[in-house]
């Protein structure tokens, strides 16, 4: 095997895992995003809003969902991470993972510390 079929191997082995987004399916992508978002300001406006719907904690876990789907799209997609190794896509995923639950604990940890910790407080008192 000479040199130059081994780099037209070794191209075409790397190629592979990185499919390339065609326009059709950009502007599928987009359009699916843009339904996504046309329907959090139709929840906001036209059912919060108006007083069809309170907005208590089941409004909010609607928002946060319809924005992790959106974020999953444009993560995947625009970002390219569905066309990547696996091996990848889960240290992504679980570094972030990780980030988000250590920035649930400081805030848990904060909340406590602003309600009960008194700093010019230096021993108990009796």
């Amino acid at each position: 095997m000479s040199a130059n079929q081994h780099d037209h191997t070794s191209v075409a082995h790397t190629e592979e895992h990185h499919e390339p987004m065609s326009k059709k399916r950009i502007w599928q992508v987009f359009f699916y995003l843009l339904a996504l978002t046309a329907l959090e300001f139709f929840i906001a406006l036209a059912l919060v809003h108006a007083g069809h719907i309170e907005k208590d904690w089941t409004v909010k876990i609607i928002y946060i969902l319809l924005t992790l789907w959106k974020a999953y799209y444009i993560v995947a997609y625009f970002m390219h991470l569905k066309f990547e190794t696996s091996g990848f896509i889960l240290s992504i995923t679980t570094s972030f993972i990780l980030i988000v639950y250590f920035i649930v604990l400081l805030l848990i940890e904060g909340n406590y510390l602003k309600t009960n910790f008194n700093p010019f407080q230096f021993w108990p008192m009796p």
